[in-house]
């Protein structure tokens, strides 16, 4: 995850030498206004965590510690044999609002899911009363899962700077750098089951998530475009409903995405 995160940030270093390269062209296009969206799949790693856990009717207030997750990605499963929505899914509306400065907002939504099962996990606390700290056998069999496998499901309200890139003469193929940055509400659905005991599944308004993201975007024909992002997201969740009580914890994420869109020139070219 070291590794991921290192290189995550070595690409965002890299990104900021594209300014000046950009800002050195003599001849920079015109542009106008755009509206986009666009929609697309996803990938994640995340860091180790702590699940935090509270049932004051049951005498249980302990924690998991160091737990690792890991995401269901689904459309390696065949994507076309389901619903669009069932695998990792995201989508990006946004607005290029100051085409003079390459300013836009964007809703930023990433269907992602996070699994904690299948591993021994270290439990320390208090568990009917008594203290305990040992570690246990974290999976199904045992009457133990936590997922948050129909979205730990980040959404942000960013605000979005673009350079470009590259344009041949006729406009048909240009590319783009956007880097992203944003916060937002985290909207998960929680299902799990403790010592046997299962929540009700439902989804929720569970916290809140930070995140930035820098992203190539390659435009064809003035409207189809392809962007692949590379993004890292922090995520608090607090509340999360189980039996009798609530759990919260926060993890950090490195994404992956490949995105297909449309986008649509608005009002006149700037002079």
């Amino acid at each position: 995850m070291k590794n991921l995160i290192g290189n995550a940030l070595l690409c965002f270093a890299l990104v900021a030498l594209i300014p000046s390269f950009t800002f050195a062209q003599k001849n920079k296009p015109k542009r106008k206004k755009e509206i986009y969206f666009s929609w697309g799949y996803n990938t994640e790693w995340y860091t180790h965590s702590n699940v935090f856990i509270n049932q004051p009717a049951l005498g249980n207030n302990y924690s998991f510690r160091n737990i690792s997750g890991h995401d269901h990605r689904g459309w390696d499963e065949g994507l076309f044999g389901k619903a669009l929505t069932i695998p990792q899914y995201n989508y990006r509306i946004g607005f290029i609002f100051n085409e003079k400065k390459e300013l836009g907002f964007e809703i930023n939504f990433d269907h992602t899911k996070f699994i904690f099962a299948d591993q021994d996990a270290h439990i320390k606390g208090t568990l009917l009363n008594k203290p305990v700290d040992t570690s246990i056998a974290f999976n199904a069999q045992n009457g133990f899962f936590y997922y948050l496998n129909n979205g730990a499901n980040f959404l942000l309200f960013n605000i979005v700077k673009r350079w470009h890139v590259f344009e041949l003469p006729n406009g048909n193929i240009k590319i783009d750098f956007l880097g992203k940055a944003g916060i937002g509400p985290v909207i998960p659905h929680v299902e799990n089951s403790l010592f046997g005991q299962k929540n009700s599944p439902n989804f929720q308004f569970g916290g809140w998530n930070i995140g930035v993201e820098g992203a190539l975007r390659a435009t064809f024909f003035k409207h189809v475009y392809l962007e692949y992002t590379n993004k890292l997201d922090y995520a608090r969740y607090s509340g999360l409903k189980i039996y009798k009580g609530t759990a919260h914890q926060a993890f950090g994420t490195y994404e992956m995405i490949l995105n297909l869109g449309l986008t649509f020139p608005v009002g006149k070219k700037i002079n």
